[in-house]
Order: structure tokens, then C-alpha cells, then sequence
């Protein structure tokens, strides 16, 4: 994907079959999120509070990532292992096959924004 300067844009330039989940994990971030600001940093749209990225995300050729403070992916680790979801330190990527749940995002969202002071 080339570099895109809003969610809107980068959303429309990802692949076919990420645009609606990439729509709705937005949405319900926003919702989680409700004084956060909508950003591009490093290429990819995210959410931030007073300078500081609460949670992200991005589309690949095969999945789609959420980045959020290491210490919230450790705080929902269980939550994360039963969706059978793949977790990094700062990232889950899931698929159209293996979708993160509405409720999971909005507890990452909510505990990524206490583990970073907000």
C-alpha cells in the first residue's frame, strides 16, 4: 500500500476483504476511545491521547494487526488464546477466518489506555 495521509484513505487502499472488519475495528476503537484523536503515525491509523498512540492497526496481504501496550495484550492473554488469535509483545493479527471479538477489542482499547497513565 502506498503511504495514506487519514483512516479514511488507508482503509479504502486496503485489501478488498480487510475494508469492512478495518471499518468496524475503527468504530468500536473510536467507541472505546471516545477523547481520542485519530492519527497516521508510521504509516498506519491510530488513536492517541495527548501525544500518545493508545492503540493502532493495519492491514496485511493476509491478516490485520491491533498494536496496544504490551502490558494489555499480557492482562487478556487468555481472552486472546481462546479466539486461538496470534499475539505479539504489541500486536494481535487476526482474519476474516479468525476475527477479534467487539468485546475483546474494547477491553484492549480501555486496558491499553489505563497501562499507559490515561
Amino acid at each position: 500500500m502506498t503511504k495514506k495521509d487519514n483512516h479514511d484513505a488507508y482503509i479504502a487502499a486496503a485489501p478488498e476483504r480487510f475494508r469492512a472488519m478495518l471499518g468496524q475495528l475503527r468504530a468500536q476503537l473510536s467507541r472505546a476511545l471516545p477523547d481520542a484523536e485519530e492519527v497516521m503515525k508510521y504509516d498506519m491509523p491510530g488513536f492517541q491521547i495527548e501525544g500518545t498512540i493508545i492503540a493502532g492497526y493495519a492491514a496485511f496481504s493476509k491478516q490485520c494487526g491491533l498494536y496496544i501496550d504490551p502490558a494489555a495484550i499480557a492482562a487478556h492473554a487468555d481472552g486472546i488464546a481462546s479466539l486461538k488469535l496470534k499475539a505479539t509483545k504489541t500486536g494481535i493479527t487476526f482474519s476474516a477466518s479468525k476475527p477479534i471479538t467487539d468485546e475483546l477489542v474494547e477491553k484492549l482499547a480501555i486496558s491499553s489506555r489505563s497501562k499507559k497513565g490515561f
